[in-house]
Parts: C-alpha cells; structure tokens; sequence
C-alpha cells in the first residue's frame, strides 16, 4: 500500500515527492473545507439526548412541520412563478422579449428579508394599500373588511418565491432552448394534440431541469433565517439559533443542525436520482426550436404576467429603497455605512483571495493526478466533490460547525500557553474575524472551484506534457503555464466570492467579532427593529453588489445557449 502511495509514474525520486506532497497538501485542504461538517455530526452525537428529546416533545415537531410547509410551499409557488414565464420567453417572439429573459433574474439580487419587510411595510394594516381601500369604501376598522397578512408562513412563502424562482426560471429556459424542434414535429405527424406533446415530449426533457431548481430553491429556503425570524414563523433555522444562543445548547443545536443537514442532502441525492434516471439524448446537428408569435390579448396577457412579476419581485421593492434614501437621507448614518462597508470589503476580499488561491491549488493537484493511476484520480475527484459541500450548507449550520473546533482550538492553545507561563491570547480562533474569513471560503469553495475547473478543462493536457518535457513541473508548471490561461476563470472566482460574501447574513451574524458589523448584519439589525428606512443607502449597496453576479450568471448562460442555436 504504501508503495503505491509514493508510485505515481516512472518519474525521478524528486518529482514523484513532489506529486505526493501535492497530493497530500489537497487532502488537508479538503479536510478544512468539510471539518464544520464532520465537527457537527460528532457533537451531535457525543451530546446529551436527553435535552433534544425535550424538544421533540415541545416544541421541535412544530418547528419540523413549519420547516417542510415552507419548504414545499415556496417550491410550489417558484414552478408557478417560474414556468410560464420560462415557456412564454423561450418559445415566442415579442417586442420586449430579448429585455425580459435579463429582468426576469434580477429578483436574485434582492434579499429575502428585505423583500418581506417592504411589502409588510406596504400591505399591513397602517400600509398605504389596505389605507387606500378603508378611504376608497369608507371602511372604518379591520372588523369592516378581511385582508390578507403577509407575516404569516404563506406570507414566507410568498416571499422567498419572489426571490427564488429565477433558478428554476433560468434551467428551465435553457432546457426548452435547447429542445429540437424535430421532436415536436415527430409528435405532430403522430397525431400528438398540444397538451400531449407538453406532457410525453416537453415535460420529460425539461424535469431535470426542473429538479435541479426545485432543489436549488428547497436548499435556500431551508437556510432562510432572516426572512422567517422577521415573519415570527419558527423553522429549523431559527431553532437552531434560539438553541445555541437562547438556551446555551450547544450540543442541542448541532443535533438540530445535524437533522437539517440530512434534509438537504435528501434534496440533492433526490434531484440527482431524478436524472440519472431520466435518460434523453438529441442529436446537436438537428434544428433547434423556433420562436413563436403572439398578438392580440394573448400578447397582453403575456406581458402582463411576465412584466407583472418581475415588478412585484424587484422594481417596487427597489424603488421603495429609493424613496427612503432619498427621504430618510439625513437620518442616514454615513459614518457607520462607511465603516461598516470597510468591514464587508476587508473581510471579503480576504475570503476572496483565499478562497480562490485554495480551489486553483486542489484542481491543479487534481490535474497532475491524471496522469497517474485511476485510484489517484477518483481519490482527488471525491476531493474535489467534497470541498464543495459547503455550499449545501445553511450559514447557520456552518457556523455551528465552525465555532465547534475553533472553540477547542482556543482552550487548546491557552492550555498550552498557560503551561508554558505565558500569557493567554484568548479567543483569537473563535472570537475574531478568522472565524468569519473560514466561514466564507468553506462556504462559497464551490463558485471557485468550478469557475477554476471550467479553465483548466480547456487546457489540452498535452500542453502539461510539452512544459514538463521543457523542464516545468509542479508549480513552476502552474505559475509560467496555467496561470496565464486560467487568468479569466480565476478573476471571475475571485468576483464571485468577493460579491457572495459582502451579502451572506446566517455566518455573519453569529460569527462576527464583538463591534464588527458588516453591510448584510447592519441592514438586517435595522429591518429587526422596523427602521429599515434609515438604512436604505446600505440596503441599496446590497442590492447593487448583488446585481452584479445575477448579470454575469445570466449573460454567461444566455450566451452559451445563443452561441449552441447559431
């Protein structure tokens, strides 16, 4: 065994040390990324039962039921959203058509909670819309009329759904691009009615697509925390917060956190199920789908719906920012916005950097692998695989799992410093900004990584070979051959991860040092205290940094589609 370890190829003694240490420093690094997870499920299950079986027979049975409503809900609610307009874009010709298939992502931008709190703000009972209709019918009290609460779980669901469904919108309009039209033409010699072709010849070809968002909504709706701790409606996520902070309940909470965690992979196992079951295949030569045409009322209707949706999503609760940071502009806090804006852009570029210097490091050492042995290559595959685990995983679970072992690191090491008769350092793991900055880059590994892979799969590995036989291994290799050809793929790692964590609110609220707020932290304390309108100009900056990565993703997708049907 161990000879195989350090046989990697007939290559000198010095290069295969090398490789090993390559191989070796990418496991250790694979280690950090999954070590919240690997930390939550051992508390979890060196904790006492006996306080979480306390809770199963209080509280916890509400808190799993609320979870999975809102859970199928705001799924149910995103297909609704997202499917018609994905079929009216992607089969029909119309003026605005090419501006709406961009616009109709821009509600990713939006954070959930903000969302929530503006139209709590518009449609409670003191709103200007429920105001508007008690002058309109001269309605007197609430007893005269019954109007709906949007802080309610249907009012969640509502909620998230509006910021939500761009990802099934987006999978599923790539699928229907992508669709030959020869496979609807066969159907219509067959005798196929339209409703038949939808369902034997569209559906089947586009529910990997569906999945895939389906899960991607189901995966965020379960990390929501601000969203539901603002409606009042208790969720998973919020026990796990009221547990460890409420109560002290550590090991509680990682139990909580644990139960969440096999949630999500069941989503994933379960969307993966779903296509590789599904097998479909189209010949690339064949002529894609052509667009449509629409007029008449089914043009306005169209419009309506799309243009209808995209503005309750995004353009009311952005122009309502506006109008409060216009209005509300000499209540602002400018010298807080600008030091906490320092925060976030500290803290993010460090996790940026760090993030992307990590994930360019395991596919390198994932490359140099292919050209040993197949056990090689599958052990820095899993690698691979593993480090983006962290994505799956809620803020809140990952804090969790992070403060676990940094909390031990620290006694550890004032243990050792008090042995030692030095003085104790305190908590520098737990209690700093290194806590946050691990947070983010186990949390955002998987945006690098893949950017970083999607380079390097378009170097031909006979570029490696030719540099080696010049003399270029290891990572004089890296630095004077992939570096300059991966500079596209690096950047965009780098863009990424930076604009992901100036938004992430779950880790940063729980792991911040003690008078460290970022953009995301300080927006959400003002949304918590109904004052968001005095801080509207950082609820704008987050909105517009979010922007940002909605464009690229959009862009990059549109793109290739376009690029495939010329």
């Amino acid at each position: 065994m161990l000879s195989r370890l350090f046989t990697f190829v007939r290559l000198p003694a010095k290069q295969g040390f090398k490789k090993t240490s390559f191989f070796l420093t990418a496991l250790c690094i694979t280690l950090f990324f999954i070590l919240p997870l690997l930390a939550i499920i051992s508390q979890s299950w060196l904790a006492d039962w006996q306080n979480l079986w306390h809770l199963w027979q209080t509280v916890l049975p509400d808190y799993i039921l609320n979870s999975l409503l809102l859970l199928f809900g705001t799924i149910a609610l995103s297909l609704v959203f997202a499917l018609p307009c994905a079929w009216i874009v992607s089969n029909y010709q119309f003026k605005g058509q090419r501006l709406l298939q961009w616009v109709l992502c821009l509600p990713l931008a939006m954070p959930a909670y903000l969302v929530g709190y503006l139209y709590t703000d518009l449609l409670d009972y003191p709103g200007p819309v429920q105001s508007f209709l008690r002058d309109l019918f001269s309605w007197t009290s609430v007893q005269d009329y019954w109007f709906p609460s949007i802080r309610t779980l249907s009012g969640a669901c509502f909620v998230l759904a509006l910021v939500l469904y761009p990802y099934i919108f987006l999978l599923v309009r790539i699928a229907l691009l992508e669709q030959s039209e020869n496979l609807i033409h066969s159907a219509k010699i067959l005798g196929a009615s339209p409703w038949q072709r939808i369902k034997k010849v569209v559906f089947p070809l586009t529910r990997p697509a569906i999945a895939t968002g389906a899960a991607l909504v189901g995966m965020e709706t379960l990390g929501d925390f601000g969203t539901v701790t603002y409606f009042a409606v208790p969720t998973l996520t919020t026990a796990v917060y009221d547990t460890w902070l409420g109560y002290g309940d550590l090991g509680s909470a990682s139990q909580i956190s644990f139960f969440m965690l096999t949630l999500i992979f069941i989503l994933v196992i379960l969307e993966r199920y779903s296509r590789n079951k599904q097998k479909t295949y189209q010949r690339g030569y064949e002529k894609k789908s052509s667009f449509g045409t629409l007029s008449g009322y089914k043009l306005y209707l169209a419009q309506a719906y799309c243009w209808g949706l995209v503005g309750i999503a995004f353009f009311i609760p952005f122009a309502k920012l506006i109008y409060w940071a216009v209005h509300y502009f000499e209540n602002a806090d400018l010298t807080g916005f600008f030091n906490y804006t320092y925060h976030s852009l500290s803290v993010s570029v460090i996790a940026a950097i760090i993030c992307t210097f990590l994930a360019l490091f395991l596919n390198f050492a994932h490359r140099l692998t292919q050209q040993n042995s197949v056990s090689y290559q599958k052990i820095t595959n899993l690698s691979l695989r593993l480090s983006t685990l962290g994505y799956a995983v809620p803020g809140t679970i990952l804090a969790i799992g992070i403060l676990i072992p940094y909390t031990a690191a620290d006694h550890l090491l004032n243990d050792l410093l008090k042995r030692l008769n030095l003085p104790a350092q305190g908590l520098i793991f737990s209690g700093t900004v290194f806590a946050l900055v691990s947070a983010y880059v186990i949390r955002f590994s998987a945006v690098a990584i893949g950017s970083i892979e999607t380079g390097f799969q378009k170097i031909p590995p006979s570029l490696d070979m030719a540099s080696q036989t010049l003399g270029y291994n290891g990572l004089k290799m890296l630095r004077k051959i992939h570096f300059p050809l991966l500079t596209k793929g690096i950047l965009t790692a780098l863009l990424m991860v930076f604009i992901e964590s100036m938004k992430e609110l779950n880790a940063s609220l729980l792991l911040r040092p003690f008078n460290f707020d970022t953009l995301a932290t300080h927006v959400f304390t003002f949304t918590s205290d109904e004052q968001l309108e005095n801080a509207a100009l950082p609820a704008i900056t987050l909105v517009l940094v979010g922007l940002l990565p909605v464009i690229l993703l959009t862009r990059s997708l549109i793109l290739n589609v376009e690029k495939e049907r010329s």
